[in-house]
């Protein structure tokens, strides 16, 4: 459901205790045209084969696939073969770009030139770079490779952080997506905001290890829908080591939260391979079985159901750039010294005096909203607040 008229009267309450920005209002409620779903897997391996034998296995209760594999997306001829496969099984398809060349891998450019034409609607798009927000809260740069270090050298507060990691969008990469209309995704763990603000068209928060997935979609979601764009989610490890995904009930769960949340797309994470000798990747029965489950929810009775729209928001000061995924998580970029990468910059900063009161607030809420919840950032380019029942600032005394 989406709102089709304006608020007609604001009351902005203000309390010293903790109440919210509270936001009273007449709405017209109008049924909404169905959007698509996209739900699949990655292929992370490096042979044709292995990629038709996925496709071949999930095509029945699937509608995506990504190729997520650099080697595939070198090779002309082989690129191709996979697109045309999955185009064959009448699967949308996406495909990993780490760059787009015009030098190396000079048919790049033929090859965006003629995607579209060649494929239609199938062809969704280019994945490009991987958890750029992620890398950016991680290593203090959102990519390895001596340009960006060098574009981070002397950031001096997180305003100029925040706009360097937005010139990822004027890259070489993302201007040749741009300049063809192409959308542009990735996936990632952090900063979605920044992601969306760089000019992402979907962003699939990552679903995995023992973050909370209410409060990541909180970050992804509210980012999307500030900017007005699409969203998604990627189920990814659990464990670091075999079997890696989590079990085929909490595997599915995850599915279902990302789909009742209103992600666009679900996509399952399918990199490296185990048990040795595994022709799907880490993908088991168990897996497939809920996989099949999920594709049945998403089209029988709950196909269009009414979503969990966000009806309240966590407001974040502007540039804020926290990880969020625990208490003491890396601002912009890490403190300690063990980064791979120079972070002198980061440490030469004043002391972060804001992650310990966003972090409590965040907790308290996403506790007691749930999927209910929404994280924007202050903006005075973007009218975000009208769109939620209740407000919170980021420094609010809450109860």
């Amino acid at each position: 459901m989406k709102l089709v008229s304006l608020p007609l009267l604001v009351v902005l309450v203000i309390s010293a205790v903790g109440l919210p920005f509270t936001y009273v209002s007449y709405t017209v409620w109008g049924s909404t045209t169905q959007q698509p779903f996209y739900f699949g897997v990655s292929y992370g391996q490096n042979t044709t084969q292995g990629a038709k034998l996925l496709i071949d296995q999930v095509k029945d209760y699937t509608n995506f696939f990504l190729v997520n594999n650099w080697d595939l997306c070198t090779n002309e001829t082989a690129l191709n073969e996979v697109c045309n496969y999955a185009a064959q099984a009448n699967l949308h398809f996406m495909v990993f770009f780490d760059f787009i060349s015009n030098q190396t891998y000079l048919w790049h450019q033929t090859w965006l030139d003629t995607a579209k034409k060649t494929w239609g609607d199938l062809f969704l798009g280019i994945y490009l770079y991987e958890e750029p927000g992620g890398r950016q809260v991680d290593n203090g740069q959102w990519d390895g490779g001596p340009v960006v270090q060098e574009s981070f050298r002397n950031v001096r507060s997180p305003s100029e952080a925040a706009s360097t990691f937005v010139s990822l969008g004027q890259t070489q990469s993302m201007n040749a997506l741009r300049s063809r209309g192409i959308a542009a995704f990735t996936s990632d763990y952090a900063l979605y905001w920044y992601d969306y603000q760089a000019g992402y068209s979907s962003v699939f928060v990552e679903l995995g290890w023992n973050v909370s997935r209410t409060q990541q979609i909180a970050l992804c979601r509210g980012a999307a829908d500030s900017f007005g764009r699409d969203w998604g989610a990627i189920l990814t490890w659990t464990y670091d080591q075999p079997p890696y995904l989590n079990s085929g009930a909490a595997f599915q769960q995850d599915m279902y939260t990302a789909y009742d949340a209103g992600a666009k797309y679900v996509v399952v994470f399918n990199y490296p391979v185990s048990p040795d000798g595994n022709p799907y990747g880490i993908l088991t029965n168990e897996h497939f079985a809920a996989m099949q489950q999920f594709w049945t929810y998403t089209q029988n009775a709950h196909k269009g159901a009414e979503k969990n729209e966000a009806e309240v928001a966590l407001v974040l000061p502007k540039d804020y750039g926290g990880g969020l995924r625990k208490a003491n998580d890396s601002v912009w970029a890490p403190l300690n010294v063990e980064s791979p990468y120079n972070v002198t910059w980061r440490q030469a900063w004043p002391k972060d005096t804001q992650t310990t009161q966003i972090w409590a607030n965040f907790n308290k809420l996403s506790d007691r909203y749930g999927l209910k919840l929404d994280v924007i950032f202050d903006s005075s380019s973007l009218n975000l607040v009208k769109r939620y029942a209740t407000v919170y600032l980021w420094n609010e005394s809450l109860s």
